[in-house]
């Protein structure tokens, strides 16, 4: 029994004066020592979108110097100084483009992150499984890999989702902001009560192709029926707790607490009005005032505008702070649990950032603040990568079964729901 008590008794005479045991006595340093040796892994950044959208690269890889300081949130150096292990860069093309199709701009989005990845060998590295993001993060790469925001992008076709899976998108959100014809989003009202037969099939494809099913921007109904149609864990890329922010895009209590069971994780994201109620509550005030410009002044667009400017001048936009995003962290880990939540940061496709929390340098802060309110270095390891290596790999366990059980399917939203492709 000494020989057991002893290392502990040692322990207890070493911690400083006034520090408390549930706090390391040096949460930078525990934050770092975690990122040096567990791969951060962030499961949503916009990067290909923003090449695409910048005025100088127009979609040119070549005109948009990782090199260099950039306009937006990501760059080499900042990577870097993030500690950054592995991403998930998302291939997000909108759900609103209806008349001209998706599979062109979907595969140019595809192809500009591929691009990316090729251009910067010392940097990146490609990796499509939990090993090899443990491999790249071992040659001081950061394991890059794709993910498809949208199930539009797969225009109803099966056939389609897989050769998305064949170019590298190892998750797919089943919907972006736009209701699909075999789910329902967040964005916009119910039309089917979640997911439609097809959309059940969808996930069942996913699971046999070894693709996470991501839930950020489907509606409860989509989330509830994803849950229970798949045979794989789910993630959210990107995505907050609704009971600290009312906002559609967060994931309900009643959600988080199925994820045990299923093994999934909410990637917690920085956008403002995802994470903080004051920012949230003063979006919805700006919208009724510019509502009440629009009925004050019908007809003229200047005295609208004008009016929009005082309110403005007169409610200052709050900051979002890195103690919120902390806060939607520890919900999400008392709900659901420390196995079940990791990083999503969404940078790139936010226009508005959070204090502390500017561009991709910054993710050291959130680990230190975590520490600093008593989070362990075994929590900080599955926050950091630890757990959406385990979905990944558990994804890819369950797929490979599938594949010996079933061969690829070829149902259509005719068959099963009784629609005809549009």
């Amino acid at each position: 029994m000494l020989r057991r008590t002893f290392p502990a008794l040692l322990l207890l005479l070493s911690v400083p004066a006034g520090a408390s045991f549930g706090q390391a006595a040096d949460p930078a340093a525990l934050a770092r020592r975690v990122l040096e040796s567990t791969p951060l892994i962030d499961g949503h950044n916009d990067l290909p979108w923003a090449i695409r959208e910048s005025a100088t690269a127009r979609g040119n890889p070549a005109r948009y110097d990782l090199g260099t300081r950039t306009a937006g949130h990501t760059d080499l150096a900042r990577l870097r100084q993030g500690r950054l292990g592995g991403q998930f860069w998302s291939v997000y093309i909108p759900g609103e483009i209806r008349d001209s199709g998706y599979a062109r701009v979907q595969l140019e989005q595809i192809d500009i992150a591929r691009q990316v990845i090729a251009r910067y060998p010392e940097a990146f590295q490609w990796a499509t499984t939990a090993d090899g993001m443990r491999e790249a993060f071992a040659a001081g790469r950061i394991g890059s890999v794709l993910g498809v925001e949208g199930g539009h992008a797969i225009e109803n076709s099966l056939g389609v989702l897989r050769m998305y899976y064949d170019l590298g998108a190892r998750y797919m959100t089943l919907t972006h902001n736009v209701t699909l014809d075999w789910a329902d989003a967040a964005a916009e009202g119910p039309r089917h009560g979640g997911l439609t037969a097809f959309g059940v099939e969808v996930v069942r494809e996913m699971n046999r192709l070894g693709m996470l099913v991501d839930l950020s921007h489907v509606s409860p109904g989509t989330m509830s029926d994803a849950l229970s149609a798949t045979e794989a864990p789910i993630i959210f890329s990107h995505s907050a707790a609704r009971a600290l922010a009312d906002h559609v895009r967060n994931v309900p209590d009643s959600i988080l607490a199925r994820l045990p069971a299923n093994g999934g994780i909410v990637m917690v994201t920085f956008v403002p009005t995802f994470i903080s109620r004051v920012v949230l509550e003063h979006g919805r005030h700006r919208q009724a005032a510019a509502a009440a410009a629009a009925r004050q002044f019908p007809s003229d667009s200047a005295a609208r505008e004008g009016a929009l400017q005082a309110w403005d001048r007169a409610h200052p936009t709050p900051r979002a702070r890195l103690a919120e995003v902390a806060d939607h962290l520890e919900h999400i880990r008392r709900v659901a649990g420390v196995d079940h939540v990791a990083i999503g940061g969404d940078f790139d496709g936010i226009d508005t950032t959070i204090e502390g929390l500017e561009d991709v340098s910054t993710y050291p802060a959130l680990f230190t603040e975590l520490a600093r309110r008593g989070w362990s270095e075994t929590e900080l390891r599955k926050l950091a990568g630890e757990n959406i290596l385990r979905v990944m790999s558990e994804a890819q366990r369950v797929a490979s079964r599938l594949q010996r059980e079933r061969p690829a399917s070829t149902r259509t939203l005719l068959e099963l729901d009784g629609r005809p492709v549009p």
